[in-house]
Order: structure tokens, then sequence, then C-alpha cells
């Protein structure tokens, strides 16, 4: 039991050093979870900070800062001047992430920061405002409305000026670049660290020497603790280092590029062959030495000299965990988040010290004990991180050779968990057999799929083109398109007079979500079963005007995707509203709910 529990922990803290790299990514769409309401999105101006970098004679420089979880599309940016007769030239971009979409084709976006040189005019030093729009989305399925902000150039003097909506005031709580659920998970990798063939083994011995035989009660506790609070500062130091050289680089931007991606990928999959015991990861043996001997002449028993041992094991890290922890630091080093990068690896000490500190306070006896499933642990850690060169390259190569790679993946999983081994097995055999068994029938789909130019891991085979007892699209005709916010006033109220529900559609024919809404979710029989009662009303704000902006504001909407309920009174059911994406089964029990309400 001991065992299956710290596998199952295991098995939550082995996506913590992954997170945060396919969170950047665009999600795909598919089986996307519902979202209840707008506080899980940032208003555009947080989402999207632009600064002006520096302004030249030669050129106007300026910087993009999208927020983790969002991106820029690079075909919407626009920039122009007033007054108009000032010529700037055209804008110079990087490559941006290529994305394919079946909906609006090929398109690149970019994550993290970006910088954009606008060259000038030689010899015209006028004072201008330089107008400038873009626009973005959120990875969880939500696309704002093209934003401009107006920029003074030139004087003595150069500000933002916000062309629609105020910039956030200064007493306004700005949203950091990460997130608690990061830091868990952070913690959680700590935690899983530990129960490796290195480091678990060495428990016991290290609370030897630095409890001396105090184990148990407060003085326990406070010794642990007091040798891991500075392992994990140390950590932090580290991940703030990391971090401050990655902004100094500025490698989240660069990491559109391949030469900087492919290289990452590498250093991923040098480290998982690590893992997998082809060498070992491992201070220089000189300064290794000196290490070692300041450890063994530390007296154990005292805080002090429990907090130096911390210290130096900071740096003594086994080579079981120097290949996941050289992969965080590369993330941290890619994010360019100091403030982020020392809180992530503050957690993630807190959680490699955290059994010291159950062991500490008598608490041994949950700990589990040493064995050959130590190195099944080491291979996951391994595998994990190929998982995470794959996901690298993948922003770089054609989405049919990721499926090729995911295959390969899957399938040396398959074959190392004997899947084509049919002796006689043990019941944990025979559970590890079918496991491999199914990964390898998944490679051959990935492969399959690969070679007919499919590129989605979560549909490897694509989309059966024949499905039975699919009911016919919702018409088009039962859902009413408006464009104008009086129009939606009066419908509404319309609706309200006759006692009818009514349910909005906001929509853009630049959101993908929406497509996606409008494609796969409404037409589903299971939708169309249950709209009945409905007045269904779409309203286009692809134009974005101002009345329509300032209708987001009065629902307190970001941009659409949403889906609004109003009962027959005509009030809104506020607790049923989807905001962002939506798949047909969460859409349909809310549907279900509403149905209830009217």
């Amino acid at each position: 039991m001991r065992r299956l529990l710290c596998l199952l922990l295991l098995i939550c803290a082995l996506p913590a050093l992954g997170a945060s790299f396919l969170e950047n990514r665009s999600s795909p769409t598919l089986g996307g979870a519902a979202v209840d309401n707008s506080k899980d999105f940032l208003p555009v101006r947080q989402a999207f900070q632009l600064n002006l970098s520096d302004t030249t004679p030669e050129a106007i420089k300026l910087q993009f800062v999208a927020t983790e979880g969002y991106y820029l599309y690079r075909h919407r940016f626009q920039f122009r001047t007033e007054p108009a007769d000032i010529g700037l030239g055209a804008a110079q971009l990087p490559d941006g992430e290529k994305k394919h979409d079946e909906y609006f084709g090929d398109v690149e976006v970019y994550h993290g920061i970006l910088d954009v040189s606008l060259p000038r005019e030689a010899g015209d030093t006028r004072p201008f405002t330089l107008v400038v729009t873009y626009q973005g989305c959120a990875d969880k399925g939500l696309c704002y409305p093209p934003e401009t902000e107006r920029l003074s150039i030139g004087g003595s003097a150069t500000s933002a000026v916000s062309a629609s909506a105020s910039a956030p005031s200064g007493n306004e709580q700005q949203m950091p670049s990460f997130s608690w659920k990061q830091l868990a998970l952070f913690f959680l990798a700590g935690v899983g660290l530990t129960f490796t063939p290195c480091v678990l083994p060495m428990l016991p011995i290290l609370s030897g020497v630095v409890l001396r035989g105090q184990i148990g009660g407060l003085r326990g506790f406070s010794l642990s603790l007091a040798y891991v609070l500075p392992m994990a500062i140390c950590f932090a130091i580290l991940g703030a280092v990391m971090g401050m050289f990655g902004a100094s680089l500025n490698l989240q931007a660069r990491l559109q590029s391949a030469w900087v991606l492919v290289p990452f990928a590498g250093f991923f999959a040098l480290f998982a062959v690590a893992m997998f015991g082809a060498f070992e990861l491992r201070l220089p043996r000189a300064l290794n030495d000196r290490l070692d001997r300041i450890a063994g002449n530390t007296q154990g028993g005292s805080l002090w000299g429990a907090a130096v041992l911390g210290v130096v094991s900071s740096l003594l890290v086994s080579p079981c965990v120097s290949a996941p922890l050289a992969g965080a630091l590369l993330y941290i080093s890619a994010s360019g988040d100091a403030l982020g990068g020392a809180l992530k690896l503050f957690a993630l000490g807190l959680g490699m010290g955290a059994p010291l500190v159950l062991v500490a306070t008598g608490g041994a006896a949950w700990l589990p004990k040493s064995g050959p499933w130590l190195v099944a642990v080491k291979n996951a850690i391994g595998v994990l991180l190929l998982a995470l060169a794959i996901g690298l390259l993948s922003r770089v190569i054609p989405g049919q050779a990721t499926l090729l790679l995911i295959g390969l993946l899957c399938a040396g999983i398959a074959l190392f968990m004997g899947a084509l081994e049919f002796s006689e097995k043990t019941t944990r055999g025979r559970l590890a057999h079918l496991l491999g068994l199914f990964l390898l029938v998944y490679a051959l789909a990935c492969w399959y799929g690969a070679l007919s130019g499919q590129s989605d891991p979560l549909r490897p085979i694509g989309q059966s083109q024949v499905i039975s007892g699919r009911a016919q699209p919702t018409p088009e005709s039962r859902w009413q398109t408006v464009t104008q916010a009086s129009e939606l006033d009066r419908i509404l109220a319309e609706s309200k007079s006759a006692g009818q529900p009514v349910l909005v559609d906001w929509y853009a024919d630049w959101c993908i979500s929406c497509k996606v809404i409008e494609h796969e979710v409404l037409p589903d029989p299971k939708i169309v079963s249950q709209l009945g009662a409905f007045r269904l009303i779409r309203f286009d704000m692809t134009d974005s005007s101002a009345e329509q902006r300032a209708l987001l504001d009065r629902y307190k909407l970001f941009g659409p995707p949403a889906l609004l309920f109003f009962g027959k009174n005509g009030n809104e059911l506020a607790n049923v509203r989807v905001v962002g994406e939506i798949d047909v089964e969460a859409f349909a029990e809310r549907l279900s709910r509403a149905n209830d309400q009217i």
C-alpha cells in the first residue's frame, strides 16, 4: 500500500517540470473544460503589456510581454502615425511560432516577450503619436478584441495613453507570472525526486547526521527545518540567477527560433539519457571533494550545523536529482522570470526536504522501503524529460514529424514494459503488459496518422468522416445574428415580454474558439435537443466597434466566445454562463441546468 501511494504521488509530481512548457503552447481545442466566468482570464492590458523600450532618430523599439498562457497574432499587428505624413518603415518582427488551425489555416503567434523595431525616416524629428493595434488570445480558449494603444513619441517625455480603455491604475494588483498551482506542482516534483534510488536510501543516514538521534518532538522538527530551509533558499537563489540570466538574453522571445529550441531539446534528451544511467551529472571533482570535507567537519545536532549541512547539500545534489534539476533550471532561464524562478525552485527545495521533516518528527514508518521500484521512478523521470524534448521540437518541426516522435517514445516505453513478452507473469507484470500493449497500439496509431497527414496527438488517426446517427447541424435560420447593442437590447426586451428564454452567443470571425463552438458544439444532437425552448441570438462583434466593446464591459466580458443564458423574466442566469471554449458534454450539462431554471 505504501508503495502504491508513493507511486501515485510521483504520478502527480512528474508533470510539474513540464507543466509550464506545455502551458505556453496553444492547447488543442478538443475536450477543453468549461470556463465558468471571466475571473479565469486577465484584462487585456494585464494579459498583454506594451512598453516603449527605446526611441532614437533611426528607430522606435517596442516590447510586448504576453503573460504566461496568452499569445499574440503576428498578422494582427498594425502601426500608424498621427499625423499620418510622418513615415515609418515596415515593422521588423521575428519569426513567430507556426500554428495550424483547421478554420484559419496557417498563422504565426508569439508567446512571452516580443521585441519590435520600427525604422524612422531620416531627418524627421517631429513629435508624433504612434498608434499600435494588436490582438491576442488565451490558451484556455478566449480571444480578445483588437486593442489599440497610443504612444507619444518625441519631446521631453514619452508616455503611453490608452485609446479605448484606461491602463491599470498604480494601486491595481498586478497578476504574477506564476501561479499557486505551479508552485504546488514544483513542490510535488521535489517530493517525487526524493523517491529516486540515490536519495531515498540516504534519508536515514542524513537524519542521523542532522538530528544526532534527536528524532521526534519540537527539537527534531526545528533541526530538520533548519536543514531544509537553507537548502531551499539556495535553490531559490539559483532559480533567481537563472531567471535573471534568461531575462538578460531574452530567451523566452528567442524560443520562437529553431536555433534555440533545438539545442534546448537536445539538452533535455541528454538529461534523459543521464536518468537512464548512461552517465552521471556531478560537480567538478575538486569542488565536490572540498564540499565533502566541509560536510564531514560540520557538527550535527545543532541548528547552525543543520543549516550548514543544508547549504552544502543543495550543492551536492545526487546524480539522480541533477538531471531533472538541470531541466528545471533550463526552463527557468527560458522564462526570464527571476521572482517566479526563485519561488518555483524554493518550492522544489521544500518538496525535497519534506520527507526529512517527516522522518524528523517520527513519521519514518510512513516512508516506503528501498527497492527495485526506485529504478522505475528514475526511468519515469527520464521518459518525462524525453517528452519535454519532443514538446519543444514540436514548435519547429511539422506536426506529422511530432506525431512520429510521440509514437517512437510510446513504442519504446511499451517494449520496455514487455508488451511483446508473453511468458507467465505476476499480477503486477500482467498490468504492466496490458499498459504496454495499449501504448504500442497508440504508437502504431500515431505512425499511421503521421503517414496519412494527421498532426493531432489526441486524434492520431483523425476524425471519422461518417458518424452514424449524427443529427443535422442546427439550422442557421434558428440563429438570429445581430451586431448592434441596441438590437440585442430590443430582442431581450421582446423576449421578456413574451416570456421566452434567450441564449446569446458572443461571436467574431477572428475568434478560433468561436468557430470550434459553432461547428463542433452547437450542431451536436445532445445540444440541439435541449435548445428548443430558447431564442437563439448570435452577437457578431467582428468589427469590434466602440459600441460593441462597451457592451462587453456591461456584461463583464473580455471577449468572445461567451454563451449567456437569459430566463423568461429577462434576467441573466449567471450561474450557468460560459466564458471561453467548452466541449459538448460540459455545455450539455450547462444547458440542462439552464432548462431547470427557466
